[in-house]
């Protein structure tokens, strides 16, 4: 299990859905990578034209039908089958986040709420005593 894997699975990661209605950081649930209303796991894996070249790959190897109930047969069959679901979820999610960052980060961006730093990351940045 990857995390990348587990936020796809889950449905709690860099989908719109998700970062406006339980985390708080957007305003909409918009899908920014395409425009779409609603921008969920299922619709980041199946449906958003962004990443067809990543889902061109994925289908090739488990087939058609990228449900969650379908991706999980995938993962459970082989080694080829799980690769392909941990490369897509990795690649796609990579760049999702580091699109989140650049948004949270602008100089002009007015996010709802900023992310809280850890007490390990304050101390890293020498802010707390170790």
């Amino acid at each position: 299990m990857t995390f990348t894997l587990a936020q796809v699975l889950s449905g709690h990661g860099c989908f719109g859905k998700y970062l406006c209605k339980i985390v708080g950081t957007e305003p909409t649930e918009e899908c920014h990578a395409c425009g779409c209303a609603v921008d969920t796991a299922q619709h980041t894996l199946a449906d958003c034209p962004s990443w067809a070249e990543q889902r061109a790959a994925l289908e090739a190897v488990v087939g058609q039908d990228l449900s969650l109930p379908a991706v999980v047969k995938a993962l459970a069959r082989g080694t080829t089958s799980w690769d392909a679901v941990v490369s897509f979820c990795k690649e796609v999610m990579t760049q999702k986040e580091a699109a989140e960052q650049l948004r949270e980060y602008a100089v002009d961006s007015q996010p709802i709420h900023r992310r809280k730093v850890g007490s390990r990351r304050l101390a890293q940045d020498g802010h707390l005593p170790p």
